[in-house]
């Protein structure tokens, strides 16, 4: 066991810097005194939001992943269009654009770190309950499908592995906890 697990910033290479991510390569020093390389994709932080109807269907989007060559089924989310945005406000902006849905309850259910080991993402988690529908608001390169499904249904599938995105599984078992549904 150690008694210390930090490791020191020696130096930082940058690799690439994108619209949403930039990569670095930056070189720590461990806790036993060795050097080692670690691989660092930045990323501005997201939100994403379980939006609950009053019949308890859970809003879900379907969108196609590129990395994964296929589509998901997810929970509205989205990243944070600018350095020190308020989560709580991107949530209600990601919520509207996807689905249209206003919520009258609209709480955090806590944030998660993604990918921890190499991906310096944090994202906040929402559930909206008592939603008004408006009109989406989809930005240009924006393609999805909604759907309600049953939150029970959500859960079922969310414990077996049909949904595999982490963000939608979080939510959808956190507030299993919390509304005990």
């Amino acid at each position: 066991m150690c008694d210390r697990l930090d490791e020191v910033f020696l130096s930082r290479e940058d690799k690439y810097q994108g619209k949403i991510v930039t990569l670095h390569v930056d070189k720590v020093r461990l806790p036993n005194g060795a050097e080692a390389a670690r691989e660092v994709v930045d990323h501005p932080g997201g939100v994403a939001v379980l939006p609950l109807d009053g019949d308890n269907n859970v809003l879900t989007v379907t969108q196609y992943r590129y990395p994964f060559g296929r589509t998901v089924l997810e929970i509205p989310a989205g990243k944070l269009d600018h350095p020190g945005e308020d989560p709580y406000e991107a949530g209600l902006r990601e919520l509207l654009e996807e689905t249209g849905a206003v919520p009258e309850v609209y709480q955090s259910l806590g944030k998660i770190l993604p990918s921890p080991g190499c991906y310096g993402e944090t994202l906040y988690l929402y559930l909206a309950r008592g939603l008004k529908m408006e009109a989406q608001h989809l930005d240009e390169d924006e393609f999805l499908n909604v759907e309600r499904i049953p939150f029970q249904e959500m859960v079922r599938r969310c414990l077996n592995g049909e949904i595999e995105d982490a963000k939608t599984v979080a939510a959808v078992l956190k507030a299993k906890l919390i509304l005990d549904l």
